[in-house]
C-alpha cells in the first residue's frame, strides 16, 4: 500500500496556532474492467469506478467481482492486469470464456447504495438468493478473546497510525489470531480487498472466522461477509437496522460497539461463550 503524502498545515491548540506537517491518506480513482465472452464474441466492459487507497488493487478487483457475484471463485479468472494510462489507474480482469455476465443487472446494482430507496425486502431477498446456506462455525468465541480484537487490529493498521484516515477489515480465528487485514479510505473497499486476498489464497468460504470492522456495520458489509461465508461479524460502531435484519435472517452473529469492557449482541448469541469465567475484568 502506498504511504500517501504529507502537507504543511496549521493546528490551533490552546489559543495558539502552530505550523506542522500532516500525513494524509491517499485517495484516487480506480477503474474496474472485465473482459468477458457472451458465447460468441468477447467484450470489454467498464463496470465501476471506485475511489480507493492505492495498493492491493488486484485484491480489490477480485473481492468486488466476487461480492457482486460476477465470479464464484478465483478459478473463474483467466488473467489480471494493472494498467496506468494518462494518470488513470485500471485493473482489467479477463474472465474464463465459460463465465457468463449479466452486464445490465451488474451495472444497475453497482450504482445503488444504502440511500438509493430500494425496498428493504427486495434487497434482503436478493442477498438470500445468493446465500441460501447459513454460515458455519464450530464452537463458541470467548468474550475475553473478543475484547482483544480491536487493539490487535489497531496495532496492525500501519497507515491508520500515520494518517488517522483509513477504515480497516480484519479477519481473525476464533482463538483471536489475526489472519488478514486490509485498509482503505472506503470501508467497502477494505472488505473487498480482504476477501480478494482470501480468494487468491484459496481460503473461501471463510467458515469459522471472525470479521472485525473498524466502523459501523452497514447492510452492504454484512452482505459481503455473508457471500464470503463469514459467520461472525463484529464492529467497533453501530449496525444499521437492515444490517441486523440481514444477519439474523442468514443465521449470522452480529456484534456492535465492541470495546474492551463491553459489546452489544444483535443476533447469533449462541456463538458467544456467555458467562465465561475467563471474561472477568
Amino acid at each position: 500500500m502506498k504511504t500517501g503524502f504529507s502537507q504543511e498545515i496549521q493546528t490551533w491548540e490552546k489559543g495558539q496556532l502552530h505550523a506542522r506537517r500532516d500525513h494524509l491518506a491517499e485517495e484516487a480513482p480506480l477503474e474496474l474492467i472485465i473482459d468477458h465472452c457472451d458465447g460468441q464474441h468477447w467484450h470489454r466492459q467498464n463496470i465501476a469506478v471506485t475511489m480507493r487507497t492505492p495498493g492491493e488493487d488486484r485484491a480489490l478487483a477480485l473481492g468486488f467481482l466476487f461480492t457482486e457475484t460476477v465470479i464464484q471463485s478465483y478459478a473463474d479468472v483467466e488473467a489480471l492486469e494493472e494498467r496506468l494510462e494518462t494518470s488513470r489507474q485500471r485493473v482489467i480482469v479477463r474472465l474464463k470464456d465459460a463465465v457468463r455476465v449479466d452486464v445490465q443487472k451488474l451495472t444497475r446494482h453497482v450504482f445503488t447504495n444504502s440511500s438509493c430507496g430500494v425496498c428493504s425486502q427486495v434487497s434482503l431477498d436478493q442477498v438470500q438468493k445468493h446465500c441460501p446456506v447459513h454460515p458455519e462455525m464450530h464452537g463458541q468465541v470467548d468474550p475475553a478473546i473478543l475484547r482483544t480484537l480491536p487493539d490487535q487490529m489497531r496495532a496492525a493498521q500501519k497507515e491508520f497510525g500515520r494518517t488517522g484516515g483509513l477504515h480497516a477489515s480484519g479477519l481473525f480465528q476464533p482463538d483471536g489470531r489475526l489472519l488478514l487485514l486490509s485498509e482503505d479510505v472506503g470501508r467497502h473497499n477494505a472488505l473487498d480487498k480482504l476477501i480478494g486476498h482470501a480468494m487468491r489464497q484459496g481460503l473461501l468460504p471463510l467458515r469459522d472466522r471472525i470479521l472485525l470492522l473498524s466502523g459501523r456495520a452497514s447492510f452492504e458489509l454484512i452482505q459481503k461477509a455473508a457471500l464470503a461465508g463469514i459467520p461472525f461479524v463484529a464492529a467497533l460502531g453501530a449496525p444499521s437496522s437492515l444490517a441486523s435484519e440481514l444477519a439474523q435472517s442468514l443465521g449470522m452473529t452480529l456484534i456492535g460497539f465492541l470495546r474492551e469492557s463491553s459489546f452489544n449482541i444483535y443476533c447469533g448469541s449462541q456463538r458467544v461463550l456467555l458467562g465465561s469465567s475467563s471474561d472477568i475484568p
